[in-house]
């Protein structure tokens, strides 16, 4: 098996960040202050994420290299959108972004002689943690930024008579 360089450790787990938060994102009420937290960290990810990979290039740059420019543009497209009131270009070019990163991880994990089903078989309890304390981060995170959100409510109500 290649070895797993920092550079792809830090890719994957950016990566696996953007996955395990993006549906999240996509489906939970917009126009908060706990989305706009998650949205921040997503598109830190995702900013690590397309920038990392310029470092994984044992062939030469490929079309994953392309669709990293082309999410990183998508980025700022998105917020240049969302910051002139655009919600639907905003959330099309958002979702975009998470559909193409779904598509190239789907690539990753299916091809038999790229890392994730390498490491899949001959270290699956990295993998299996590794997911497990992404996931962990990121419900931890989720939570914090809701609760975070709904905190001012939470106080007015508490409060009577303020």
């Amino acid at each position: 098996m290649e070895s797993i360089t920092p550079v792809i450790a830090v890719h994957a787990v950016a990566a696996l960040y953007v996955l395990l938060l993006g549906p999240l994102q996509i489906l939970r009420r917009r126009r908060d202050t706990g989305h706009r937290l998650l949205g921040a960290s997503w598109v830190a990810a995702m900013l690590v994420v397309c920038t990392s990979s310029f470092g994984i290039m044992p062939d030469g740059f490929s079309w994953l290299h392309g669709l990293s420019i082309w999410t990183l543009l998508c980025l700022v497209i998105a917020i240049v959108s969302i910051r002139r009131g655009s919600v639907g270009m905003h959330r099309g070019f958002m979702v975009g972004s998470y559909l193409g990163t779904l598509t190239a991880f789907a690539f990753a994990a299916l091809v038999p002689t790229r890392l994730i089903p390498q490491l899949l078989r001959s270290e699956p309890l990295v993998a299996v943690v590794t997911l497990l304390a992404v996931a962990a981060t990121v419900a931890a995170f989720a939570m914090l930024s809701i609760r975070v959100q709904r905190s001012p409510q939470r106080a007015a109500v508490s409060r009577p008579g303020t």
